[in-house]
């Protein structure tokens, strides 16, 4: 119905039953003050401060209205960050429910952790019994001892802890549950050991020096690890189902030796498709590592690989001995790629009658490598010892199929060493055998 003026007529309920806003009051509040989400179940309220990812943003939620006080102790995932350790012990007492999906604390780095510190969070968070439970904690870098008896974890699927060192051989047989395993920049990690028939994934990243790995897990089927090797590394890992590897350790010190004369840089040790690939750098030193003993023997432990790619830094050097030694423990491999780092103009020579060309007369050695099938070799400056490891692999691997020869910068085709390594490969016929330049364009031999 319209007025004569053209304007509607609305009917206006009657007085009594009219809503009216009070002031200050929220647009979604009934006119007695409850508003309609605090009116809601617990369990909804829950997911509701769970999505705010922050333990003290659910705390504060309080300030709205009564109903949301406490609520936050209630959840079944817990984040602390960026709280000092006086608060954030006082929020953990104040936390009713146990087994708690995740607890999640990140201590700010100006904060330092005692051992004793990091021992009472563990312990605090046992009782909470989480399934996830990630601890990041600046701790002490010289207390290499944290004590963690009594910090039982009969639930908890996955741990991450960051910046402080615990004893892993002890906690880890108190997670009888534990699938995931992160360490990542904990200080003095001595001998990473990990014991388990459960763990499927393992995480080891350290920005320090270990003492090496102890691994007995027949359920690994993932092991990423990035660290310092220490001089007395040692090696023992048992994990037949591993699907996923990506080991990468670096030396920075010249007591991780090779051989008598050669030492270690870095390993890595890689997974690909069901494939082990280890490439390892080498150099010489200008003075012999002061190493006790020889890692050898320690890559003897590793997993079986089929590539092995070396890296080297000889300085002009004779490498035939070193690397016809590291070959005659990987008698297994199937491929072989050797990388040799070209001279620089200021460089100086080999001397003569350097012990580098003296070791065990390996020229006339002979190795077995039955398995080995394919070799590439690049930045070849056709020296003569160059060309007699040339010849020393036809020799010593009898079903080689392939061999791809690249030449160093500013090497010519007509250099003479070059020309014996033609005639080296015209006398293999059965072997496919390719020789490059420095630029990729396929040297022609008749």
């Amino acid at each position: 119905m319209e007025l004569s003026s053209g304007r509607p007529l609305t009917l206006e309920p009657p007085l009594g039953t009219r809503r009216r806003r009070w002031p200050g009051t929220h647009p979604y509040c009934d006119t007695d003050g409850v508003d309609r989400i605090s009116g809601l179940p617990d369990d909804l309220l829950y997911q509701v401060l769970v999505r705010l990812r922050c333990a003290r943003a659910a705390g504060r939620t309080s300030l709205l209205s009564r109903r949301w006080r406490g609520l936050w102790r209630h959840l079944p995932e817990l984040s602390f960050r960026e709280i000092a350790p006086g608060a954030l012990d006082t929020a953990l007492s104040q936390i009713s429910r146990t087994e708690l999906y995740l607890l999640d604390i990140n201590v700010p780095k100006h904060h330092g952790y005692s051992a004793a510190g990091v021992s009472s969070l563990l312990r605090t968070a046992a009782r909470l019994a989480p399934v996830v439970l990630r601890l990041v904690v600046c701790g002490d870098i010289y207390d290499c001892d944290i004590p963690v008896e009594g910090c039982e974890f009969p639930v908890l699927e996955r741990l991450s802890i960051s910046g402080c060192h615990f004893d892993n051989g002890f906690l880890v047989p108190q997670c009888p549950c534990l699938r995931v395993l992160e360490l990542c920049h904990c200080w003095h990690l001595g001998i990473v050991m990990v014991h388990s028939s459960t763990i499927e994934e393992l995480v080891v990243s350290h920005n320090g020096w270990i003492g090496g790995i102890d691994i007995v897990a027949p359920a690994l089927k993932k092991f990423t690890m990035s660290t310092y090797m220490g001089r007395d590394f040692n090696v023992s890992f048992f994990a037949p189902i591993m699907k996923d590897l990506s080991w990468r350790c670096l030396c920075d010190s010249k007591n991780v030796g090779i051989s008598d004369m050669w030492r270690l840089r870095e390993l890595d040790l890689l997974m690909e498709q069901s494939v082990y690939n280890l490439d390892l750098t080498i150099e010489m030193p200008d003075s012999p590592p002061n190493a006790d003993r020889d890692l050898m023997k320690q890559i003897a432990q590793l997993p079986k690989f089929s590539v092995l790619g070396l890296y080297l830094l000889t300085w002009g050097h004779v490498f035939g001995a070193m690397v016809l030694n590291l070959l005659g423990i990987c008698t297994t491999i199937q491929s072989l790629k050797l990388v040799i780092e070209p001279l620089a103009a200021t460089d100086e020579a080999c001397p003569p009658n350097c012990p580098c060309d003296q070791l065990h007369d390996w020229r006339n050695q002979n190795i077995s490598l039955k398995a080995l099938e394919e070799v590439a070799i690049k930045n070849v400056e056709g020296s003569g010892h160059e060309v007699d490891f040339v010849k020393l692999l036809f020799r010593c691997a009898p079903l080689m199929r392939r061999m791809i020869v690249k030449l160093a910068p500013k090497v010519l085709p007509s250099n003479r060493g070059c020309k014996e390594i033609c005639n080296i490969f015209k006398a293999n016929p059965s072997v496919k055998c390719y020789l490059y330049s420095s630029c990729d364009e396929r040297v022609v031999y008749a």
